[in-house]
């Protein structure tokens, strides 16, 4: 069985008169999306028959059961596989990211392995292999779940001919700093690797393939999930040297990863799988959770608790900083008007911002959307933003995310801390670290985007 979501806490968070609504608001938006019960409740397994959602497979007509977990969910989604007491599994492959392996296979069949995250390395190369051995002779008889998650596209690598791990190795980091959003950064993804954009569902033909999907990646698009691997893939070559342009990145990306993408847009290398391609009239993708379930969740335990609930939105974008600015500009709307949600208000927003990094300082998405709001807070009175990564995992760094309250502004000053040097920086680790409002949560298991939370009392 899943394990009980960790606690929420920071100083902040402790001292705050209804912190320990937060937490609990908090904890059911991520049980709400874990991981073990959103697979369970997708398979039903009724005799011989295994059915997913509208699609069903017989399998007294299949000659094996193979099982491909990839992300940062991929255990307690293959654990829920494995917990179905007459399904035959033949072989599994378990690939994720270190700290979020389990103490032993869930099945004797199964091999673990971890990769680099977020940036490949020779463990996501190793992974990759696995895939490769697993898939080696697959028949139209055979049956392959995909259990996908986010954290997939870095975790299993398999570079294409003429790109070293090097070469992604160095494009992942220019991309991750320029802030690039995932759509783009998995573009040039499936167009320099030979797993990704549909090219999984290539290798395993012609045996079916349905896939379960944990969505990180705001409006749940299949074929930006991990890299859409069991997906048709819209994008071309093109469009992944335009994305170069677009970040001025050209003259900075590795030479073999120029030569092939120019290759590739003049027609003198196979593209990736497209919509309509028939290997896909065996494959099945379904998304199981994401982050409008986590979302929804909240609002419910937040009515429970005795706020009047908002949804605000699930696709929150852009700099985290002016997320930060934003979602403080309605915390103050609420305070001098009771719009768009009067007190005691609970407000949720959900989705993955972006960190173009101009500083050498330590931090994460989350922690910076936290810092962009602190001066926007500043002085309102019962006012508390939580800001929270779902995996546990924000950044670079141990923390999940971070904690603002009206108050956050004059603390950092009696430190003799100004939040616009450690913006200047991209430092907010250090700057919450130093308030003890960091949230460090450890790895939850799951992964949906991040959410924030605004509590006003």
């Amino acid at each position: 069985m899943p394990p009980a979501p960790p606690a929420i806490d920071s100083h902040t968070v402790r001292t705050f008169g209804r912190g320990d609504a937060a937490g609990r608001i908090l904890k059911a938006a991520l049980q709400a999306v874990d991981p073990y019960r959103a697979v369970q409740s997708a398979l039903h397994l009724s005799g011989s028959q295994l059915h997913i959602g509208s699609w069903y497979c017989d399998l007294q007509s299949i000659r094996r059961v193979l099982a491909l977990a990839v992300g940062k969910a991929a255990a307690p989604m293959l654990e829920a596989v494995c917990a179905l007491p007459t399904l035959p599994l033949q072989r599994g492959v378990l690939i994720t990211k270190e700290g979020h392996t389990p103490p032993q296979p869930c099945h004797p069949a199964v091999e673990i392995y971890t990769g680099g995250h977020p940036v490949p390395d020779e463990r996501s190369l190793r992974a990759a292999d696995a895939v490769r051995d697993l898939l080696a002779d697959c028949r139209p008889d055979d049956l392959l779940l995909c259990l996908i998650s986010g954290g997939g596209s870095a975790l299993l690598t398999s570079p294409a001919e003429g790109i070293r791990l090097a070469d992604l190795q160095e494009l992942t980091g220019l991309l991750l700093r320029c802030g690039a959003t995932i759509h783009e950064i998995n573009t040039l993804r499936k167009h320099l690797e030979t797993l990704k954009g549909g090219n999984l569902a290539r290798l395993a033909a012609p045996a079916q393939v349905a896939a379960l999907i944990l969505s990180d990646v705001v409006g749940d698009p299949l074929e930006v999930i991990a890299s859409g691997p069991t997906v048709p893939d819209p994008t071309t070559f093109g469009d992944a040297l335009d994305i170069l342009e677009r970040y001025a990145l050209r003259p900075h990306t590795p030479p073999a990863i120029l030569q092939r993408l120019e290759e590739g847009r003049a027609a003198l290398l196979p593209e990736t799988p497209k919509p309509g391609d028939p290997l896909f009239a065996n494959v099945h993708n379904q998304v199981v959770a994401g982050n409008l379930h986590a979302a929804r969740a909240a609002l419910q335990q937040a009515q429970a608790e005795g706020f009047h609930p908002l949804l605000i939105t699930t696709h929150l974008q852009g700099e985290a900083r002016h997320a930060g600015a934003l979602i403080a500009a309605i915390a103050r709307q609420i305070a001098s008007s009771g719009e768009p949600v009067p007190r005691p208000a609970c407000v949720l927003l959900g989705g993955e911002t972006t960190v173009t990094v101009q500083g050498d300082g330590l931090g994460g998405r989350n922690q910076e959307v936290a810092l962009g709001a602190v001066e926007g807070l500043a002085g309102l009175p019962n006012t508390l933003l939580i800001c929270l990564a779902t995996d546990g995992g924000d950044g670079p760094t141990d923390a999940a995310g971070a904690a603002v309250s009206g108050e956050t502004l004059a603390r950092a000053r009696q430190a003799g801390m100004r939040p616009a040097d450690f913006l200047r920086r991209n430092d907010a680790y250090h700057f919450f670290d130093a308030l003890g409002d960091l949230l460090r949560t450890a790895p939850t298991r799951t992964n949906v985007n991040d959410l924030a939370l605004l509590l006003m009392p």
